[in-house]
Protein backbone atom coordinates (compact mmCIF):
# COMPACT_ATOMS: atom_id res chain seq x y z
CA UNK A 1 0.00 0.00 0.00
CA UNK A 2 2.84 2.39 1.04
CA UNK A 3 4.74 1.62 -2.55
CA UNK A 4 1.48 2.29 -4.34
CA UNK A 5 1.36 5.50 -1.95
CA UNK A 6 4.24 7.07 -3.04
CA UNK A 7 3.81 6.39 -7.14
CA UNK A 8 -0.09 7.97 -6.77
CA UNK A 9 0.59 10.43 -4.24
CA UNK A 10 -2.52 9.26 -2.28
CA UNK A 11 -4.14 6.18 -1.15
CA UNK A 12 -5.67 3.95 -4.09
CA UNK A 13 -8.90 4.81 -5.39
CA UNK A 14 -11.73 2.19 -4.24
CA UNK A 15 -12.93 -0.46 -6.11
CA UNK A 16 -9.55 -2.11 -6.94
CA UNK A 17 -9.36 -5.59 -5.29
CA UNK A 18 -5.55 -6.19 -5.73
CA UNK A 19 -2.04 -4.22 -5.90
CA UNK A 20 0.62 -5.95 -8.05
CA UNK A 21 -0.98 -9.60 -7.36
CA UNK A 22 -2.24 -8.74 -3.84
CA UNK A 23 -5.63 -9.02 -3.01
CA UNK A 24 -6.55 -5.87 -0.69
CA UNK A 25 -10.18 -5.45 0.95
CA UNK A 26 -12.82 -4.33 -1.20
CA UNK A 27 -13.56 -0.77 0.06
CA UNK A 28 -17.23 1.13 -0.73
CA UNK A 29 -17.31 4.87 -0.89
CA UNK A 30 -19.58 6.55 1.84
CA UNK A 31 -23.53 6.08 1.30
CA UNK A 32 -22.84 3.14 -1.37
CA UNK A 33 -23.27 -0.78 0.52
CA UNK A 34 -21.61 -3.68 -1.26
CA UNK A 35 -23.00 -5.05 -4.61
CA UNK A 36 -25.15 -1.60 -5.12
CA UNK A 37 -24.41 0.56 -8.44
CA UNK A 38 -23.37 4.43 -7.04
CA UNK A 39 -25.92 6.84 -7.48
CA UNK A 40 -26.54 9.15 -10.66
CA UNK A 41 -23.93 12.05 -10.80
CA UNK A 42 -21.66 10.16 -8.24
CA UNK A 43 -18.32 8.39 -9.13
CA UNK A 44 -15.28 6.94 -7.20
CA UNK A 45 -14.03 10.15 -7.79
CA UNK A 46 -16.81 12.13 -6.33
CA UNK A 47 -15.90 10.10 -2.96
CA UNK A 48 -12.59 10.76 -3.18
CA UNK A 49 -11.78 14.41 -4.62
CA UNK A 50 -8.07 13.80 -4.00
CA UNK A 51 -7.65 10.64 -5.97
CA UNK A 52 -6.42 10.81 -9.81
CA UNK A 53 -7.32 8.58 -12.46
CA UNK A 54 -5.96 4.58 -12.37
CA UNK A 55 -6.09 2.94 -15.62
CA UNK A 56 -6.30 -1.08 -15.68
CA UNK A 57 -3.10 -2.03 -18.00
CA UNK A 58 -3.58 -5.43 -17.30
CA UNK A 59 -6.58 -7.88 -16.13
CA UNK A 60 -6.55 -11.51 -15.54
CA UNK A 61 -10.35 -12.74 -14.36
CA UNK A 62 -11.24 -15.84 -16.75
CA UNK A 63 -14.18 -16.54 -14.62
CA UNK A 64 -14.84 -13.31 -13.31
CA UNK A 65 -13.81 -12.62 -9.30
CA UNK A 66 -12.56 -15.58 -7.28
CA UNK A 67 -15.20 -17.29 -4.77
CA UNK A 68 -13.41 -14.48 -1.92
CA UNK A 69 -14.65 -11.98 -4.33
CA UNK A 70 -10.93 -10.83 -5.19
CA UNK A 71 -10.92 -9.06 -8.83
CA UNK A 72 -6.90 -9.23 -9.78
CA UNK A 73 -6.00 -6.13 -11.67
CA UNK A 74 -2.78 -4.51 -12.14
CA UNK A 75 -2.73 -0.30 -11.99
CA UNK A 76 -0.52 2.75 -12.71
CA UNK A 77 -0.86 5.90 -12.96
CA UNK A 78 -2.56 6.76 -16.27
CA UNK A 79 -0.51 8.29 -18.59
CA UNK A 80 -2.91 8.15 -21.42
CA UNK A 81 -5.40 5.10 -22.81
CA UNK A 82 -3.50 2.09 -24.82
CA UNK A 83 -6.28 0.39 -26.23
CA UNK A 84 -6.70 -3.21 -25.35
CA UNK A 85 -6.17 -5.44 -28.41
CA UNK A 86 -9.34 -5.93 -30.03
CA UNK A 87 -11.29 -3.25 -28.29
CA UNK A 88 -11.93 -1.33 -31.56
CA UNK A 89 -13.89 -4.72 -33.04
CA UNK A 90 -15.38 -5.85 -29.96
CA UNK A 91 -18.86 -4.69 -31.12
CA UNK A 92 -18.83 -6.44 -34.23
CA UNK A 93 -17.97 -9.94 -32.18
CA UNK A 94 -21.10 -9.49 -30.08
CA UNK A 95 -23.27 -8.19 -32.90
CA UNK A 96 -21.90 -11.49 -34.92
CA UNK A 97 -22.29 -13.78 -31.34
CA UNK A 98 -25.78 -12.03 -30.95
CA UNK A 99 -26.88 -13.43 -34.37
CA UNK A 100 -25.84 -16.94 -33.36
CA UNK A 101 -27.89 -17.06 -30.86
CA UNK A 102 -30.61 -16.17 -32.70
CA UNK A 103 -30.49 -18.33 -34.91
CA UNK A 104 -30.09 -21.04 -32.92
CA UNK A 105 -32.92 -20.44 -30.81
CA UNK A 106 -35.32 -19.90 -34.07
CA UNK A 107 -33.80 -23.87 -34.72
CA UNK A 108 -34.07 -25.23 -31.64
CA UNK A 109 -37.69 -23.52 -31.95
CA UNK A 110 -38.14 -25.47 -35.14
CA UNK A 111 -36.79 -28.92 -34.03
CA UNK A 112 -38.46 -28.95 -30.57
CA UNK A 113 -41.15 -31.77 -31.63
CA UNK A 114 -39.67 -35.25 -30.40
CA UNK A 115 -40.38 -37.07 -33.55
CA UNK A 116 -37.80 -34.49 -35.72
CA UNK A 117 -35.02 -34.37 -33.26
CA UNK A 118 -34.89 -38.39 -33.89
CA UNK A 119 -35.62 -38.49 -37.40
CA UNK A 120 -33.10 -35.83 -37.79
CA UNK A 121 -30.45 -38.03 -35.20
CA UNK A 122 -30.77 -40.91 -37.87
CA UNK A 123 -30.57 -39.17 -40.80
CA UNK A 124 -27.04 -38.07 -39.03
CA UNK A 125 -26.48 -41.57 -38.34
CA UNK A 126 -26.88 -42.45 -41.09
CA UNK A 127 -24.70 -40.15 -42.98
CA UNK A 128 -21.73 -40.36 -40.19
CA UNK A 129 -21.20 -44.17 -41.65
CA UNK A 130 -21.93 -43.42 -45.22
CA UNK A 131 -18.76 -40.92 -44.92
CA UNK A 132 -16.70 -44.01 -42.80
CA UNK A 133 -17.74 -46.88 -46.03
CA UNK A 134 -16.52 -43.87 -48.47
CA UNK A 135 -12.97 -43.47 -46.58
CA UNK A 136 -12.64 -47.48 -46.66
CA UNK A 137 -13.73 -47.67 -50.30
CA UNK A 138 -10.83 -44.94 -50.62
CA UNK A 139 -8.57 -46.76 -49.27
CA UNK A 140 -9.11 -49.94 -51.42
CA UNK A 141 -8.88 -47.56 -54.26
CA UNK A 142 -5.44 -46.83 -53.74
CA UNK A 143 -4.16 -50.57 -52.55
CA UNK A 144 -5.98 -51.81 -56.21
CA UNK A 145 -3.64 -49.03 -57.48
CA UNK A 146 -0.54 -49.77 -55.87
CA UNK A 147 -0.93 -53.24 -56.63
CA UNK A 148 -2.03 -52.59 -60.20
CA UNK A 149 0.91 -50.94 -60.59
CA UNK A 150 3.27 -53.86 -59.07
CA UNK A 151 2.01 -55.96 -61.03
CA UNK A 152 2.47 -54.35 -64.09
CA UNK A 153 6.12 -53.79 -63.47
CA UNK A 154 7.22 -56.92 -62.42
CA UNK A 155 5.36 -58.53 -65.41
CA UNK A 156 7.19 -56.34 -67.59
CA UNK A 157 10.48 -57.17 -65.98
CA UNK A 158 9.94 -60.47 -66.15
CA UNK A 159 9.20 -60.58 -70.00
CA UNK A 160 12.43 -58.20 -69.93
CA UNK A 161 14.45 -61.14 -68.63
CA UNK A 162 12.91 -63.71 -70.91
CA UNK A 163 13.60 -62.21 -73.63
CA UNK A 164 17.51 -62.19 -72.72
CA UNK A 165 17.35 -65.52 -72.15
CA UNK A 166 16.52 -66.80 -74.99
CA UNK A 167 17.55 -63.82 -77.53
CA UNK A 168 20.89 -65.49 -77.47
CA UNK A 169 22.46 -62.25 -75.93
CA UNK A 170 23.83 -64.37 -73.03
CA UNK A 171 25.89 -67.22 -73.79
CA UNK A 172 27.75 -68.23 -70.49
CA UNK A 173 25.64 -71.06 -68.72
CA UNK A 174 25.88 -69.33 -65.18
CA UNK A 175 23.95 -66.50 -66.54
CA UNK A 176 21.67 -68.08 -68.41
CA UNK A 177 20.81 -70.36 -65.20
CA UNK A 178 20.73 -67.18 -62.57
CA UNK A 179 18.19 -65.29 -65.56
CA UNK A 180 15.92 -68.32 -65.23
CA UNK A 181 15.68 -68.26 -61.34
CA UNK A 182 15.50 -64.40 -61.96
CA UNK A 183 12.22 -64.90 -64.10
CA UNK A 184 10.62 -67.78 -61.62
CA UNK A 185 11.32 -65.73 -58.42
CA UNK A 186 9.49 -62.74 -60.72
CA UNK A 187 6.59 -64.77 -61.63
CA UNK A 188 6.05 -65.80 -58.20
CA UNK A 189 5.64 -62.68 -56.74
CA UNK A 190 3.50 -61.50 -59.78
CA UNK A 191 1.10 -64.35 -58.68
CA UNK A 192 1.23 -63.46 -55.04
CA UNK A 193 0.74 -59.79 -56.16
CA UNK A 194 -2.25 -60.46 -58.53
CA UNK A 195 -4.09 -62.76 -55.25
CA UNK A 196 -3.94 -59.92 -53.20
CA UNK A 197 -5.09 -57.98 -55.99
CA UNK A 198 -7.77 -60.16 -56.35
CA UNK A 199 -8.74 -59.85 -52.80
CA UNK A 200 -8.76 -56.26 -52.36
CA UNK A 201 -11.28 -56.13 -56.15
CA UNK A 202 -13.38 -58.71 -54.05
CA UNK A 203 -13.38 -56.16 -51.05
CA UNK A 204 -14.40 -52.83 -53.06
CA UNK A 205 -17.06 -54.85 -54.82
CA UNK A 206 -18.75 -55.88 -51.38
CA UNK A 207 -17.84 -52.16 -50.21
CA UNK A 208 -19.28 -50.49 -53.61
CA UNK A 209 -22.65 -52.50 -52.50
CA UNK A 210 -22.94 -51.02 -49.15
CA UNK A 211 -22.01 -47.46 -50.17
CA UNK A 212 -25.32 -47.85 -52.72
CA UNK A 213 -27.36 -49.39 -49.84
CA UNK A 214 -26.18 -46.65 -47.07
CA UNK A 215 -26.72 -44.19 -49.68
CA UNK A 216 -30.44 -44.81 -50.28
CA UNK A 217 -30.64 -45.30 -46.55
CA UNK A 218 -29.81 -41.84 -46.15
CA UNK A 219 -32.04 -40.54 -49.15
CA UNK A 220 -34.75 -42.55 -47.41
CA UNK A 221 -34.29 -40.81 -43.94
CA UNK A 222 -33.73 -37.46 -45.31
CA UNK A 223 -36.54 -37.71 -47.20
CA UNK A 224 -39.00 -38.80 -43.79
CA UNK A 225 -37.18 -35.83 -41.45
CA UNK A 226 -38.61 -33.42 -44.17
CA UNK A 227 -41.16 -34.81 -44.07
CA UNK A 228 -41.67 -34.38 -40.38
CA UNK A 229 -40.55 -30.53 -41.11
CA UNK A 230 -43.11 -29.87 -43.34
CA UNK A 231 -42.95 -25.83 -44.29
CA UNK A 232 -40.49 -25.46 -41.47
CA UNK A 233 -37.88 -27.55 -43.91
CA UNK A 234 -36.15 -24.49 -46.01
CA UNK A 235 -36.33 -22.12 -43.00
CA UNK A 236 -34.13 -24.90 -41.44
CA UNK A 237 -31.95 -25.23 -44.18
CA UNK A 238 -31.10 -21.97 -44.49
CA UNK A 239 -30.73 -21.52 -40.42
CA UNK A 240 -27.94 -23.88 -41.03
CA UNK A 241 -26.27 -22.38 -44.00
CA UNK A 242 -26.47 -19.10 -41.90
CA UNK A 243 -24.99 -20.57 -38.75
CA UNK A 244 -22.04 -21.86 -41.06
CA UNK A 245 -21.77 -18.53 -42.31
CA UNK A 246 -21.45 -16.64 -38.84
CA UNK A 247 -19.65 -19.27 -37.25
CA UNK A 248 -17.36 -19.25 -39.87
CA UNK A 249 -17.24 -14.85 -39.78
CA UNK A 250 -16.69 -15.17 -35.93
CA UNK A 251 -13.87 -17.68 -36.31
CA UNK A 252 -11.76 -14.80 -38.57
CA UNK A 253 -12.57 -12.35 -36.04
CA UNK A 254 -11.19 -14.07 -32.73
CA UNK A 255 -7.17 -13.92 -33.91
CA UNK A 256 -7.83 -9.86 -33.62
CA UNK A 257 -8.76 -10.05 -30.15
CA UNK A 258 -6.20 -9.93 -26.81
CA UNK A 259 -7.10 -13.36 -24.95
CA UNK A 260 -7.62 -11.66 -21.78
CA UNK A 261 -10.07 -10.19 -22.89
CA UNK A 262 -11.80 -12.69 -25.00
CA UNK A 263 -12.84 -14.82 -21.53
CA UNK A 264 -13.99 -11.92 -19.57
CA UNK A 265 -16.09 -11.05 -22.68
CA UNK A 266 -17.30 -14.80 -22.66
CA UNK A 267 -17.48 -14.36 -19.06
CA UNK A 268 -19.84 -11.84 -19.00
CA UNK A 269 -21.97 -12.95 -21.64
CA UNK A 270 -22.49 -15.66 -19.62
CA UNK A 271 -24.24 -13.80 -17.32
CA UNK A 272 -25.34 -11.02 -18.76
CA UNK A 273 -27.43 -12.98 -20.93
CA UNK A 274 -25.79 -13.07 -24.06
CA UNK A 275 -24.58 -9.29 -23.95
CA UNK A 276 -20.80 -9.20 -22.95
CA UNK A 277 -20.12 -5.43 -24.81
CA UNK A 278 -22.27 -2.60 -25.29
CA UNK A 279 -21.87 0.21 -27.10
CA UNK A 280 -21.61 4.13 -24.75
CA UNK A 281 -23.44 6.19 -26.66
CA UNK A 282 -24.01 9.84 -25.20
CA UNK A 283 -22.75 8.81 -21.65
CA UNK A 284 -25.85 5.84 -21.68
CA UNK A 285 -24.88 2.70 -22.02
CA UNK A 286 -26.62 0.26 -24.41
CA UNK A 287 -27.06 -2.95 -22.28
CA UNK A 288 -28.25 -1.23 -18.70
CA UNK A 289 -29.53 1.95 -20.82
CA UNK A 290 -27.87 3.79 -17.36
CA UNK A 291 -26.56 7.12 -17.82
CA UNK A 292 -22.74 7.08 -16.67
CA UNK A 293 -21.74 9.93 -14.11
CA UNK A 294 -20.15 13.10 -15.73
CA UNK A 295 -16.98 12.31 -13.70
CA UNK A 296 -17.40 8.64 -14.57
CA UNK A 297 -16.99 9.23 -18.23
CA UNK A 298 -14.00 11.36 -17.87
CA UNK A 299 -12.34 8.60 -15.83
CA UNK A 300 -13.42 6.20 -18.60
CA UNK A 301 -11.15 8.54 -21.43
CA UNK A 302 -7.88 7.04 -19.73
CA UNK A 303 -9.32 3.37 -19.17
CA UNK A 304 -7.61 0.84 -21.45
CA UNK A 305 -10.62 -1.13 -20.50
CA UNK A 306 -13.53 0.31 -20.40
CA UNK A 307 -16.97 -0.57 -18.41
CA UNK A 308 -19.96 -0.36 -17.46
CA UNK A 309 -20.22 1.14 -13.73
CA UNK A 310 -23.61 -0.08 -13.45
CA UNK A 311 -23.81 -3.42 -15.16
CA UNK A 312 -20.00 -4.04 -15.38
CA UNK A 313 -20.25 -5.16 -19.23
CA UNK A 314 -17.38 -4.04 -21.43
CA UNK A 315 -18.02 -0.47 -23.18
CA UNK A 316 -17.18 0.41 -26.51
CA UNK A 317 -17.63 4.76 -27.28
CA UNK A 318 -20.05 5.07 -30.21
Amino acid sequence: MAGLRGICGHDPAPGLNSIRGRPIPRVHPPGREEGSALTRGSSPSDHHPTASPLRTDSFRSPRGPGEDGTLWLHVRPAEGAVPVKGMERMLELQQVDLAIDRLRSRQDALEAGQEVGEARARAEEAEQALGELRLQLSAIDRDVQRLENDADMLGRKADAEERRLYDGSVANPKELEAIQHEVASVRDRRRRVDDQLLDRMVEREDLESRVAEAEAELLRLRQALDELRGEAGMELDQIAVSLREREAEREALLPAFDEELLRLYEDLRRSKRGVGAAALVDGVCQGCHQKLSSAEIARLKTADLKRCEYCSRILVPA
